[in-house]
């Protein structure tokens, strides 16, 4: 028998082998047929690649491939395939306690930009700075990887080190070298402002443990005798929902906080229990102010709880799950988009404040935080 017909007979195999399969299970998910077409095709090139690609094939690290091929396509910077390593990473971040070196990333228009850096951390003590673009982490330009794979490539054991090729505005690009640390996120932290009845809380981000950690500072003010309260939000990327809500509970007087809205417009309805705003209230927020924070910031504003203070929020107003799969891997996928009390949807948008104010790097003084104080002055002379 020639060549050309071996061949023949096991492409043929190969594809009714396929179709067989596919069959079966459009047969057992009651699909339509274009979905079959797919399966068909999908399924077709997966015996193609194990019966005839030159060397071995390893069957799981072709749907691996083929699962992030998928996510990849939606173009959504949000939503990610993660193999083990990074899933347990992501696992361990979330907890609030991990290897990494403190800063926070936002992503957008292609870049992956610096949102905020935590005090004590390895990014504060090599001197990165809100701004500071990342392009490459280990010599690899972040352009070969998915947005936020990125962070996952940045974080690992504490102890061990990471170099990321920064560019700064005005600056040469500069090779940073950082020592990973076991970063512990305290999350919220309050005082008050120096010869006044202020009290100041700034929430960097939103983890577990912000919830309880806000309610704590805010007790300690109310017995320091607060009688208006500045919130920053500043160069706070986010985090959980549920998180958010625990600290708008606090905050929005009763009634909507936020409404997560599926594609098929089902809405999981967040709601407020407290009776009514206890102070008068000024929030901060600037350009890296995202997705759980603008919640806040939203929700404050439309329910004319707060005076919203600086620039333009950063415009994040999805909502993802993570779904763990068979292989100890897992999916982030966006699922939702959220919608402020007046039914605003600030993905890609952001939040404009009441009173803008932008942030100068150079000044001695945070411009920003002197307008709250004077905004709040003026709101407590009122009482």
């Amino acid at each position: 028998m020639s060549k050309k017909k071996i061949c023949l007979i096991i492409v043929l195999t190969a594809l009714i082998s396929s179709f067989l399969t596919v069959a079966a299970l459009v047969n057992l998910a009651g699909l339509g047929k274009e979905s079959a077409g797919d399966l068909l095709r999908f399924f077709g090139v997966k015996r193609m690649i194990e019966s005839r690609y030159v060397n071995e094939v390893n069957s799981t690290s072709l749907i691996d491939g083929a699962i992030n091929g998928m996510v990849q396509s939606l173009g959504d910077p949000h939503s990610i395939y993660m193999k083990s390593s990074m899933y347990k990473t992501l696992k361990e971040h979330t907890a609030g306690a991990f290897g990494g070196i403190g800063v926070t990333m936002g992503f957008k228009d292609d870049k992956v930009t610096i949102i905020s850096v935590l005090e004590g951390t390895p990014g504060e003590r090599s001197g990165l700075k809100a701004g500071d673009e990342i392009l490459t982490v280990d010599g690899t330009p972040v352009t070969e990887y998915q947005s936020e794979e990125v962070a996952m490539h940045i974080r690992g054991e504490a102890g061990t080190k990471v170099k990321l090729m920064i560019h700064r505005e005005g600056s040469e690009d500069t090779e940073y070298t950082l020592e990973r640390d076991i970063i512990k996120v305290p999350s919220v932290k309050g005082k008050m402002l120096e010869g006044s009845k202020m009290g100041y809380i700034r929430i960097a981000s939103f983890g577990e443990n912000t919830g309880e950690e806000f309610k704590s500072e805010y007790a300690a003010l109310e017995k320091a005798g607060m009688q208006g309260l500045i919130v920053d939000l500043r160069q706070n990327p986010g985090g959980l929902i549920t998180s958010c809500v625990e600290v708008a509970d606090m905050l929005v007087p009763k009634g909507n906080i936020v409404s997560v809205v599926q594609r098929d417009g089902s809405r999981e309805e967040y709601d407020s229990s407290l009776e009514k705003a206890k102070y008068p209230l000024v929030v901060l927020i600037d350009g890296n102010s995202a997705s759980a924070s603008e919640i806040l910031a939203g929700a404050l504003q439309d329910r004319e709880a707060a005076t919203l203070v600086g620039t333009k929020s950063y415009g994040k107003g999805s909502v993802q799950v993570v779904v763990p799969l068979f292989h100890d891997d897992g999916l982030k996928l966006t699922i939702a988009k959220y919608y402020t009390p007046n039914g605003r949807c600030i993905d890609g948008v952001g939040i404009e404040p009441d009173v803008t104010v932008n942030f100068t790097e150079d000044s001695r003084e945070d411009t920003q935080l002197n307008m709250a104080k004077e905004v709040l002055q003026g709101k407590m002379s009122q009482l």
